[in-house]
């Protein structure tokens, strides 16, 4: 059996019998999640455990201060940024925001992979992000917004981190990057999707991250995963034969009013005032 086989056979092995070895939250997102689920938690209470975390206090500011808020007035302390972004979506926020954590490694080459993995998440969350703000001014739709969507975004493709964490142990497979890719794209939906769960996601957070790339999967109602497909799409990322021919599907389901939204300088203005948030 050759190496990449092998190291396929492991990781599927492992997903049956529930032993692979799944990334934690980050504690800084956990506390946060954890402070949000208290009834009694106060915008002060919030601000003091999201201040315990300073790199976390300063991009809450920068979120606080950005398109995703649509504020004008700049916030300078986290009790201000906190306040503005409001404790029903905070939790959201926060936890995304602390994703970045979990994409590191003390190994060169996994560093390299998982530093393109984020980079590769973070334009997919920018577009979707987008997206979900153009959805909601043209259709003002109340379930379908931006804190969600962020956080959704930024952890649709979870999945990837266990198996390159597991291939760690087998470098030979990185003389054959279709071989990853093709690891990958086989089982990360499934490993997304057992990781949210042990994270008590929702639902639709498991569901995004186990079906964003399965062609069968094709949701009549407008949801969550639709904006990420189109990102990914956009970005090369989800792959498909016919670019305009897969993004005229949500023209065609009412989610974006042309294919050339992509080419328009104000959308792509909104995109590079979110992408502002993750430099």
């Amino acid at each position: 059996m050759s190496t990449e086989n092998a190291l396929l056979t492991i990781l599927v092995d492992r997903i049956n019998n529930d032993t692979l070895v799944l990334p934690t939250l980050p504690e800084v997102a956990l506390r946060v999640r954890n402070a949000a689920d208290d009834p009694d938690i106060t915008l002060h209470d919030m601000a003091d455990v999201i201040a315990n975390d300073p790199a976390l206090a300063a991009r809450m500011i920068k979120v606080a201060n950005s398109a995703l808020m649509s504020r004008s007035v700049k916030v300078t302390t986290i009790n201000q940024a906190v306040t503005r972004i409001g404790l029903r979506q905070i939790k959201n926020i926060a936890t995304a925001m602390a994703m970045e954590q979990l994409f590191v490694s003390q190994h060169e080459l996994i560093k390299g992979y998982m530093d393109k993995a984020w980079q590769k998440t973070i334009r997919v969350a920018c577009h979707s992000i987008a997206l979900v703000q153009n959805f909601r001014k043209q259709q003002r739709h109340d379930t379908i917004n931006t804190e969600t969507i962020t956080l959704a975004a930024l952890t649709y493709n979870i999945g990837i981190l266990p198996i390159l964490t597991e291939a760690e142990k087998h470098p030979e497979v990185f003389a054959n990057p279709s071989f990853l890719a093709h690891a990958i794209q086989k089982l990360a939906g499934r490993i997304g999707a057992a990781i949210l769960t042990a994270w008590d996601f929702s639902d639709e957070f498991v569901e995004v991250a186990k079906c964003w790339a399965d062609p069968n999967y094709r949701p009549k109602e407008v949801e969550f995963v639709d904006f990420i497909r189109m990102g990914a799409i956009v970005e090369g990322i989800l792959q498909v034969s016919d670019k305009s021919s897969a993004l005229h599907v949500y023209v065609d389901k009412g989610i974006i009013p042309s294919v050339e939204i992509f080419a328009d300088d104000e959308y792509q203005e909104v995109v590079g005032d979110i992408r502002e948030i993750f430099s």
